[in-house]
This record gives structure tokens, sequence and C-alpha cells, in this order.
């Protein structure tokens, strides 16, 4: 148990990914939640609604930026490995975990502020469809939202095309764990593919209804499959299947299990 702390809870790449998972899960869950209610309940309280939107928008905005940290992490244990453990130590990766969450809250709760500040109280005992633009419907957010998530593209995709090339280049040179982590980034930058159609979600669902009025709902069904659930299913097979020493550590867990 001991050895099993040292390695993932004392280790920087580890923590980001269990911060992942945890995120992810916790993401999964709100909206799966948000899904259920829009089918059955159909129309919540928006005083409900908009806290269970808030806390879905917290973190579907951490995964891109939790996948762009692990991604610079990996860059350094590859390009500086004399210095990865002075650059990554654990203080250091719980306070980019702090950031991660602190940049998602900057984002996302302007969008309370501008409802509080626009909208009349009766709007807070009514009920809507709880989507995010019928929680927080005033035009200004939309404008701040596009912008926010062009800056997030913009800045997360730099960081992947950025490792991804520093590593590439050392990876030409040298070492089975320089090819290996030039793969995770490429795995990384699918993923953040699938993860970063949340930044253009807007349009994405404005073309869905306008080509697929009639089956809206069904198409919105599909796009929750390809955008919210199927990259989250990845971050286990980059860094559990993948990873030998997750690995080696789940075969004994299930072999303890059996």
């Amino acid at each position: 148990m001991h050895e099993l702390r040292q390695i993932f809870y004392m280790n920087p790449r580890y923590i980001l990914f269990i911060h992942l998972v945890v995120n992810d899960m916790t993401q999964v869950m709100l909206t799966i939640i948000l899904f259920i209610i829009s089918y059955t309940i159909y129309k919540l309280h928006v005083s409900i609604c908009c806290i269970l939107v808030l806390l879905a928008l917290f973190t579907t905005e951490n995964t891109p930026l939790n996948l762009a940290c692990m991604a610079v992490e990996c860059y350094i244990a590859i390009c500086f490995p004399l210095r990865h453990v002075q650059i990554c130590t654990i203080k250091r990766t719980r306070m980019v975990i702090g950031l991660i969450w602190a940049t998602s809250m900057l984002s996302v709760l302007p969008d309370l502020f501008i409802t509080l500040a626009t909208e009349p109280l009766d709007f807070f005992h009514s009920r809507v469809l709880c989507l995010r633009q019928t929680a927080f419907p005033h035009p200004l957010i939309v404008k701040k939202r596009d912008i926010t998530y062009a800056v997030f593209l913009v800045m997360v995709w730099l960081i992947i095309f950025y490792t991804y090339f520093r590593i590439l280049f050392m990876a030409k040179a040298a070492s089975q764990d320089a090819r290996k982590a030039r793969n995770t980034i490429i795995l990384h930058g699918f993923q953040l593919v699938l993860c970063m159609t949340t930044y253009v979600a807007p349009s994405l669902l404005s073309v869905l209804q306008q080509w697929f009025p009639k089956n809206y709902t069904d198409s919105l069904f599909a796009y929750y499959i390809i955008v919210q659930i199927l990259p989250r299913s990845i971050s286990p097979i980059i860094y559990g299947v993948r990873d030998k020493t997750f690995r080696r550590y789940l075969k004994r867990h299930l072999m303890c299990k059996m």
C-alpha cells in the first residue's frame, strides 16, 4: 500500500491523471442528470438549474486545460529529464490543479453575475428547460462565451503543438520513452479535438437544429455521446492500459480481487 501511495500519489503525472478522471466522472454524472431531467421532468427551477449547469461547465472546461498541463508535464519529463523533479513538484502540481479550477471559474462565473444583475427576481423562481442558454439568457453572455472559448482554443492548441513538435525532435534522436511520449501527445491531440467541440458547441447545435429540425432531440443525444462521453472514455486508455506501471498495479489489483 505504501509503495502504491509513493507511485500514484507522489508522482505529478498520476496526480494530474487522477484529477482528470475524477473531474470527468463528475462531469459525466452531472450531464447525465441534466439529460435525464430534460427527458423526464422537462422543466426545472432556474435556481437549481443554474447550480447544476455551473458545476457541469466547471468540469467541462477543466478537461482541455488538464490535458494541456499533462502535455507540458510530459514535455518536461522528456526534454528536461534532469530538471523534471525540481520543476514538477507535488506542491506545484497541486497549484496547477488550483489554477485550472480558478481559470474555469473565471470563465463561467461571470454568466451568473450578469444574470443576477440583469434578470428580475421572478426569473429565478420560474421553471425552464435546463440548458445553459435558458439558465443564463442574456445576449452579452453569448459574446463573452465566444471570446473566452476562442482564447482557450488557441491557447490549448498552441501548447499541444509546441510540446508535440519538441518531443518529436527529441524522439528522432532518442529513446523509446520519447517515442512513447510523442504517441501520447498524438492521443492527447485526438482527445482534445473531441473535447474542444465544446468550444464550438453553440454553432454546432444551431447547425444540427437547422439540418434535423424533426429529430433535434436525437441529434442532441448523438452530440452528447460524441462530444461528452467519448473523449472522457479515452483517458483511461491513454494513461491506464498504455502505461506499464498503471497496468502492472491494475493486474495485481484484479488478481487479488479474483
